[in-house]
C-alpha cells in the first residue's frame, strides 16, 4: 500500500532535517506549515527531538500546532545547520 503522507518517508533524523530545511529556505508559510505537520507524525521525530535536546512530546506538539518558541525553532535550526540569509559570524 502506498501512502501519499511524506511522513511516511521522515523515518530518519537525516531525512526529516532535509525536508524541514527545504521548508524553512522556501520561505512560503503554506510549505511550512505541511512540514511542520508532516514532522508532527513522522517517526525521525524522535531523533530530532534528542539531537535537539527537546522532550518529544513537546516537540511533536509544538509541530502539530505550528506554534514554537524562538527556543525550539533555533534549536531545530541548528540540528538541521539551517542558517539565516545575512548573518555571518
Amino acid at each position: 500500500m502506498q501512502t501519499d503522507d511524506p511522513a511516511a518517508q521522515l523515518t530518519t533524523l537525516e531525512a526529516l532535517c532535509a525536508y524541514l530545511a527545504a521548508a524553512f529556505e522556501s520561505g512560503d508559510s503554506a510549505m511550512l506549515a505541511d512540514a511542520f505537520a508532516a514532522a508532527a507524525r513522522a517517526e525521525g521525530t524522535t531523533h530530532l527531538a534528542a539531537a535537539a535536546g527537546l522532550p518529544q512530546a513537546a516537540l511533536r506538539h509544538a509541530f502539530a500546532s505550528g506554534e514554537m518558541s524562538i527556543g525550539t525553532t533555533l534549536a531545530i535550526m541548528k540540528v538541521i545547520d539551517l542558517h539565516l540569509p545575512g548573518l555571518t559570524s
